[in-house]
């Protein structure tokens, strides 16, 4: 399975380089997420997460109302095309230490996968062969 196809449908929430971090942030609550592409005319020129918040805007005392995206944004985060499989993504993350993962085509941004959104596939991939195992067990015979 290439990783767009788990993230094709989620609506990706996306942020311009001049926004302020108190609003980028107000929608990351609303939306319930860690992280947010950050793109200049359109195409991805970083990320800003939750530890950007905390390292680069609130341990440095900065006030979020003025500071801007670009001032504290990751940039040049690490993507991956498409294409890529879940397994390497998952290698990705751990590698590095992050969880969130854009996906592009070249500069353009696809969506942005999360490491939650991995282990929740996951999980759901284990539990249908739990249930296919269940199923198989149950229409054995006995000897």
């Amino acid at each position: 399975m290439h990783i767009f196809d788990l993230i094709k449908n989620q609506e990706t929430y996306r942020a311009d380089i001049n926004q302020s971090v108190f609003e980028v942030a107000q929608a990351m609550v609303e939306r319930n997420i860690g992280a947010v592409p950050v793109l200049q005319d359109g195409l991805l020129v970083g990320i800003f997460s939750e530890r950007d918040l905390m390292k680069r805007v609130v341990v440095e005392s900065r006030d979020p109302k003025v500071t801007r995206l670009f001032e504290v944004m990751t940039e040049e985060p690490l993507t991956v095309s498409p294409e890529q499989d879940l397994e390497t993504c998952m290698f990705l993350m751990r590698r590095h230490g992050f969880r969130h993962l854009p996906v592009c085509d070249g500069k353009q941004l696809r969506g942005l996968v999360s490491l939650r959104d991995l282990m929740l596939h996951d999980l759901s991939e284990k539990d249908d062969e739990v249930r296919m195992m269940r199923a198989y067990i149950h229409s054995v015979p006995d000897a």
